[in-house]
């Protein structure tokens, strides 16, 4: 079974030096029927202005995964940890028993793109903890690159949680296959273009919860490059 959720249902704020949209509900966006997905509890699509950002703040027991579409994202944290974080690059920081940080565009004149995705821990009370790991664009080139996993290594992050995290930009008519376990399912986010989902076609800002299925064939349909962000989860 394929569920689509279309862009322009996702929760929507512009306070100007922030224009942001919630996947999942988030703040003061509520939708009872989208909480999240298995694990995968916030997607949030930032688009924030030249020299604004998110002042000092905590959190605590949840994954949380960034990445930067175009600009740069300052990160600083209670752990010590002062970094900059721009495309092609996956920054996870498990907030375990608490962690403060601050996000900031750095940028006089260049706006700031990104997704930051929240996915909840297996166990909470863990140590907090920081991973930013820089990868070759050539790697999700119609291909899946794996950002982020249970067991980390080769290039990505190990995350807190039985979830795969994956990038992958597709050229036209390029399938892609994955296999799901079983009882496991996935979310696919289309961050730009357009793709086919098990011949479900879906547009930038929209994805489909997957579950049910077998096999995944993410498909191309887009005339430039499309980009998608896809979740296997258990």
């Amino acid at each position: 079974m394929i569920q689509v959720r279309k862009s322009e249902e996702r929760g929507h704020v512009n306070h100007g030096w922030l224009n942001t949209y919630h996947t999942f509900s988030f703040a003061d966006f509520y939708d009872p029927k989208f909480m999240g997905f298995r694990t995968l509890r916030v997607i949030n699509e930032d688009r924030v202005a030249s020299g604004q950002g998110f002042g000092m703040h905590g959190h605590r027991d949840m994954e949380i995964l960034t990445y930067v579409l175009q600009g740069s994202l300052a990160h600083k944290d209670s752990m010590g940890h002062q970094e900059v974080l721009g495309p092609n690059e996956i920054q996870r920081m498990s907030a375990g028993t608490g962690v403060r940080h601050s996000e900031f565009n750095p940028s006089s004149t260049e706006a700031l793109h990104l997704f930051q995705i929240w996915i909840e821990p297996a166990t909470i009370g863990t140590k907090p903890s920081y991973e930013q790991i820089r990868f070759d664009p050539e790697e999700k080139k119609n291909k899946l690159k794996r950002l982020a996993g249970p067991e980390g290594g080769n290039g990505a992050a190990r995350i807190n949680q039985d979830a795969h995290m994956f990038v992958a930009e597709l050229a036209k008519g390029v399938e892609i296959p994955h296999s799901l376990g079983s009882k496991r399912a996935a979310w696919v986010h289309v961050v730009r273009g357009a793709v086919a989902v098990n011949g479900i076609e879906v547009h930038a800002g929209d994805a489909a919860a997957v579950s049910g299925e077998k096999k995944l064939a993410l498909t191309g349909v887009g005339a430039e490059p499309s980009e998608i962000l896809l979740f296997d989860l258990a």
